[in-house]
């Protein structure tokens, strides 16, 4: 009741709110809550009211842009960390989805021009097995085997991108909860976000290297930002979930051949080959 009279009166004080000049929109279980709520530390950072993460550009749209802008801080608010700061205030969110859905791309262009994208990258394996636990955990997954799960993936997903691309109110549960085998080919849906937003306003984070070079990782993305680096915020590490088991060998290893054609084409984005693959 109080997250929805909050919304209520965000919508009805839309007009006099921020909107975001930047958004993380992905990848699923690569270590976004972890930087959101590192970025969220910064005194020049107002985070988005109530959530992390909107949803609106993947399945929140029909909603409105009154109902989105609603979730973000007041302008006034804005004004009066830039007096104390010197710096313009920033507010972002942190939607995941948003990078995968195939409507994602072309709405954020059309309503946020100009916006900065900070997406963050993972062994895709590890990922992918990642995910599966998490949505087991939460009841999103009935079948606690990952190799079973994977299995049904592409039955799953028939067609599901196709309906989604066509339809801009049609929602699929299988596509947002069941791709792990999918959401890891990183470079496509890279490539399709910056056919819309452009390349330069998108900047690519290799997670493993965030949780070993932190400050380092972090003074990047505020220089992508261009927000002043006032200090280190603690890192932590947030979400992780204990592995039932070890993936099967044979399993990892069919995995990481199906994604090596994908972790090539990241190379481009993360001007080296990524962590996992050296």
């Amino acid at each position: 009741m109080v997250h929805f009279g909050s919304r209520s009166y965000g919508r009805v004080t839309a007009p006099a709110r921020m909107l975001p000049s930047f958004l993380i929109c992905g990848g699923q279980r690569c270590g976004t809550t972890s930087l959101y709520r590192a970025l969220a530390a910064h005194p020049a950072v107002l985070k988005a009211v109530l959530h992390k993460g909107v949803h609106y550009f993947d399945t929140s749209y029909h909603r409105g842009m009154a109902w989105y802008r609603g979730h973000f801080p007041l302008r006034r608010t804005a004004v009066k960390v830039e007096q104390r700061f010197g710096v313009p205030a920033q507010t972002f969110e942190s939607s995941p989805y948003y990078l995968y859905h195939p409507q994602a791309p072309a709405r954020i262009a059309r309503d946020l021009p100009g916006v900065r994208l900070v997406a963050l990258v993972r062994d895709p394996v590890e990922r992918a097995y990642s995910q599966h636990a998490h949505e087991f955990a939460r009841g999103f997954e009935p079948e606690a085997s990952f190799a079973k799960a994977l299995a049904l993936e592409p039955a799953r997903l028939a067609g599901e991108e196709e309906r989604l691309a066509a339809n801009p109110r049609a929602y699929s549960f299988a596509h947002q909860h069941h791709a792990y085998r999918a959401r890891g080919e990183y470079a496509t849906y890279l490539s399709r976000m910056a056919a819309r937003v452009g390349r330069g306003w998108i900047h690519v984070v290799e997670s493993e290297r965030f949780f070993t070079e932190p400050s380092t990782v972090y003074r990047e993305v505020l220089d992508f930002l261009g927000l002043p680096h006032l200090g280190d915020p603690p890192f932590e590490r947030h979400n992780a979930r204990p592995r039932p088991s070890e993936m099967d060998p044979g399993l990892r290893r069919e995995l990481a051949a199906y994604y090596e054609p994908h972790d090539t084409a990241l190379t481009t984005w993360l001007g080296a080959v990524p962590g996992w693959r050296r």
